[in-house]
């Protein structure tokens, strides 16, 4: 014998104006930011220009594994999405420096919290994976 399910709208069991269903939603801004600064390669060139303002070849030394590709890539992201600024200077060589903006400055805390949490916590993660049947 079947039974008879009811499915309660979304708005019965969570606010949809909270942070965490917009994150859910496809469509929301935070969805879209969030996929922008959760990627490991955005993470990665923002802690990388913490310090100073860096040019292509230092970031692509910095940032071990990162391919020529990928880096051009997430640099055109983060620039057309306001965190990083490109300055081109007339010399010959063309000489490009990139620096965060005071948006991509605003990361940096929240990054190095997720850096110390991965920090502290990769043997635990680690150790899980490797008894995970799901590598």
């Amino acid at each position: 014998m079947y039974k008879k399910v009811l499915y309660l709208p979304k708005s019965v069991y969570m606010d949809s104006s909270s942070p965490q269903a917009r994150a859910l939603n496809h469509a929301s801004g935070v969805r879209r930011t969030l996929d922008l600064v959760a990627d490991k390669w955005t993470a990665l060139v923002i802690m990388a220009l913490i310090q100073d303002k860096k040019r292509y070849s230092e970031l692509h030394r910095k940032i071990e594994g990162i391919s020529q590709k990928m880096l051009t890539q997430t640099l055109r992201r983060l620039e057309a999405n306001g965190l990083v600024q490109r300055k081109i200077y007339p010399v010959v060589p063309p000489m490009v420096e990139y620096s965060l903006t005071s948006l991509g400055k605003t990361l940096v805390e929240p990054l190095q919290a997720l850096c110390r949490w991965s920090s502290e916590h990769f043997h635990e993660i680690e150790a899980a994976r490797a008894k995970s049947e799901y590598r």
